[in-house]
């Protein structure tokens, strides 16, 4: 028996994320959305692209909670873009109360799925969702930082001249201007990045990753990007339901781990088949471990304006 992922919100981001699994097979996906038509339009156009895609998954389209009944994963995109005259306040409050309504609707019908939020602003979102589900921290995870070090290592690859799959690397943090790229451990084919770029071209590569959202907003106008968020959730996804024990950096609940209690942030996290199976501890130096509190500082504000 296939597994199951059920996808609120069949928007940009929701209906990338469900191409990402019918290409790969992974699961079968139920697509929701509250307009009227949407999920099903979407879901009827995936269906009729399997034969192609050589995919045997079933994807459906629904606008009642039960059809996503006995989810296994489900990835929560419902919500507002950030986008331009949409302050950061209105959007946390406004997303709050989608999410809160999604998270109502998805626990009773799957008790025992795992969440992944890819909503804005994103460790708030995941927070939200953990304290209102009642799920322990192993089943509610954040995109953010698979996106955020995909998107270090893309400006990497593209500065150097190489292939993407030569460079590793992990961003920390919060999704935005305080996120903590980890440049002791960017690597490109094994060569340390600080041998192979001098220091300012390595900090605007970092200035350039931490304004990956506003870039996306200034060219979409009245939108935002959806194949990379969609990509991260997926990528979660699978190394949750393959049981991988794969090292991603996700939103998690933290529990004293980086001298932080009681905020969702993003850090290394092995994933798999209970969700988050163990949060990886780094050695942080004085200037990483400053720059990691500002960010558990930014959350820790956004999370007390919204009470979670």
């Amino acid at each position: 028996m296939r597994n199951k992922i059920s996808i609120i919100g069949a928007g940009n981001v929701g209906s990338a994320a469900a191409h990402w699994i019918v290409a790969r097979e992974l699961a079968d996906v139920v697509l929701l959305d509250v307009v009227e038509g949407m999920a099903q339009s979407k879901a009827l156009d995936l269906r009729q692209s399997l034969p192609i895609a050589k995919s045997s998954v079933r994807v459906t389209g629904a606008s009642d909670y039960a059809g996503t009944a006995n989810s296994d994963i489900v990835i929560i995109t419902a919500g507002l873009p950030a986008k331009p005259g949409i302050s950061r306040e209105d959007l946390l409050r406004t997303n709050f109360k989608i999410i809160s309504d999604v998270v109502g609707k998805v626990v009773p019908y799957s008790p025992e799925s795992i969440l992944i939020v890819v909503s804005s602003p994103l460790e708030a979102m995941v927070q939200a969702a953990y304290r209102l589900s009642g799920f322990n921290r192993q089943r509610v995870l954040g995109m953010s930082g698979v996106l955020d070090t995909s998107r270090f290592c893309s400006f990497i690859a593209e500065e150097l001249n190489v292939s993407v799959e030569n460079v590793r690397s992990a961003v920390l943090g919060a999704h935005g201007d305080t996120m903590v790229p980890l440049i002791r451990y960017t690597t490109v084919a094994g060569i340390p990045l600080t041998e192979l770029l001098p220091r300012e071209r390595i900090d605007a590569l970092v200035q350039r990753t931490r304004e990956g959202i506003n870039q996306n907003v200034k060219h979409l106008k009245n939108g935002n990007s959806c194949y990379a968020p969609s990509a991260a959730a997926v990528e979660i996804a699978e190394a949750i339901l393959k049981d991988k024990k794969e090292i991603l950096c996700c939103a998690a609940y933290l529990e004293g781990e980086y001298g932080i209690s009681g905020y969702c942030l993003g850090v290394p996290c092995k994933l798999g088949a209970a969700g988050l199976e163990k949060i990886m501890a780094l050695s942080l130096t004085g200037e990483e471990n400053t720059a990691f509190g500002k960010s558990a500082a930014a959350v820790k504000k956004l999370c007390d304006m919204i009470g979670v």
